[in-house]
């Protein structure tokens, strides 16, 4: 695990069930800002990660995975409307 994967793993595992927080915000977090992309591929290739409570600057779900992205967060409470989350339930970390 590259250092840059093992940070931002971190700053995941201190969110909480009903937090959530854009990639943009991981990455300066980790330390890493304007690494928001590479956020995604972390996200996208480490199993076992709660990859559901990062969203988009906007808000939105990721592509593809929509339905099982909104079903587990409003599992933890988060409300998504059209697609994306409600802007005061992102998590400041």
């Amino acid at each position: 695990m590259t250092p840059f994967q093992r940070s931002i793993r971190e700053v995941l595992e201190r969110l909480q069930p009903g937090e959530v927080v854009t990639y943009g915000e991981m990455a300066a977090q980790a330390g890493y800002p304007g690494a928001a992309r590479a956020v995604g591929n972390v996200l996208r290739n480490s199993a076992g990660l709660s990859w559901w409570r990062v969203v988009t600057a906007g808000g939105r779900l990721v592509p593809g995975l929509e339905r099982e992205h909104e079903r587990r967060l409003t599992a933890e409470g988060i409300q998504v409307v059209d697609g994306r989350v409600v802007r005061d339930k992102v998590a400041q970390i």
